[in-house]
C-alpha cells in the first residue's frame, strides 16, 4: 500500500550511536543522566539528541505533540536477569524501587520523551526482526491518522552479558551494541520550516513471507535492496534492523527507489511475519 499524496512523510533527521570513530560508548554512556540507566536506554538518550539535532529540532518548540516510537528485543532483558538473581538470593525485600522501572520494555522510549518533552504516543515494538520497519510504518500512520505531529523513531539493542549469553544459544553470530534513530514529518511541515527531506516513505505492507509483503509494499518491481549490508557493518540487529535499513538508505539514496525487508523467512528471521518498506529520494512518485 503507498502513501496517499495527502498523507507524505518523510525522514529528516538521522542519528547514530554505535561504536565507531564518532562514538564510544565508554564515554558516551557515562556522565550526567545515565545513572539508574540500562545500557539500552542510555544508547537511546544519546541516539535521540543526535537525530533531532539532524533533523534541526533540538530544543525546538512544538515536540510535545511528537511520537516517539522504541523497536528493541532485548533492552530489559539485563534488567530481568538481574532482578531475578537477585530475588533468588535474597528474596524480594531486596528489590531496589530504582530498579522495577527497568523490567518494562517501554522504559526506554519514556524517558526519551522525558528527556525531551515529547507529549505524544509513546510506543515500544518487540516482535523480533521486523520490528524496525514497522515501527517506522506506526510512526508514519501515527501522523497521517493526526495522532502525532512528527516521530522519533528509535531502533536499539544492547550487547550485555544476559543478551550475549542468549544469543551464545543460538547461533553465536556477531550483535549490534548500540541504537539508530529517524525523524520522520509530514512532507508539508517539514517543507514549511525549510527541513531538508533527506527521504520519503513510499509503502509499506506485511506478510507471511517476503514476496506478499513486497507486494503489499507496492514494490514488487523494485530490484535495489539492502541486503546484507547491515549485517556487515554491525552484526545483526535484530530489533534495530529496519531502522538501521532505513538510516543506511538515506546514505545510499540517488534517482532511485529503496527496498527494505525484514522479518522471518529473511536474513535476520526471527520473528513470525516479514515487513517491507519502500523509500523513494525527495518529490519522487512510488514505484
Amino acid at each position: 500500500m503507498t502513501t496517499p499524496a495527502a498523507l507524505r512523510t518523510a525522514i529528516t533527521g538521522v542519528g547514530w550511536a554505535v561504536a565507531g570513530p564518532h562514538f564510544d560508548p565508554a564515554t558516551a554512556l557515562a556522565g550526567r543522566g545515565m545513572r539508574h540507566k540500562d545500557r539500552a536506554t542510555r544508547f537511546a538518550i544519546r541516539v535521540a539528541r543526535r537525530t533531532l539535532d539532524d533533523a534541526g529540532l533540538l530544543d525546538a518548540p512544538g515536540l510535545d505533540g511528537a511520537a516517539v516510537v522504541v523497536s528493541c528485543n532485548y533492552g530489559n532483558l539485563g534488567p530481568v536477569c538481574d532482578l531475578s538473581a537477585t530475588v533468588a538470593v535474597g528474596g524480594s525485600s531486596e528489590i531496589s524501587p530504582m530498579r522495577v522501572p527497568h523490567l518494562s520494555s517501554a522504559y526506554t522510549a519514556a524517558w526519551v520523551a522525558i528527556g525531551h518533552g515529547i507529549r505524544g504516543p509513546n510506543l515500544t515494538l518487540c516482535n523480533g526482526a521486523s520490528g524496525g520497519l514497522d515501527a517506522v510504518a506506526w510512526a508514519r500512520n501515527l501522523i497521517a491518522a493526526g495522532r502525532a505531529t512528527a516521530a522519533l523513531v528509535i531502533g536499539v539493542e544492547p550487547d550485555t552479558p544476559p543478551v550475549a549469553r542468549l544469543h551464545g544459544e543460538t547461533d553465536g553470530a556477531r550483535w549490534i551494541d548500540g541504537a539508530v534513530g529517524l525523524m520522520i514529518e509530514p512532507v508539508p511541515a517539514a517543507e514549511g520550516r525549510g527541513a531538508r527531506i533527506r527521504a520519503e516513505i513510499a509503502g509499506y505492507g506485511r506478510g507471511g513471507d517476503e514476496r506478499s509483503a513486497v507486494r503489499a509494499a507496492g514494490a514488487a518491481s523494485l530490484t535495489r535492496r539492502l541486503d546484507g549490508e547491515p549485517a556487515e557493518r554491525f552484526g545483526r540487529c535484530s530489533g534495530a534492523l529496519g531502522v538501521v535499513q532505513c538510516a543506511i538508505a538515506v546514505e545510499r539514496l540517488d534517482d532511485e527507489a529503496v527496498l527494505a525487508v525484514a522479518g522471518a523467512g529473511t536474513e535476520e528471521g526471527d520473528g513470525t511475519s516479514v515487513s517491507a518498506l519502500v523509500l523513494t529520494p525527495p518529490g519522487r512518485r512510488a514505484p
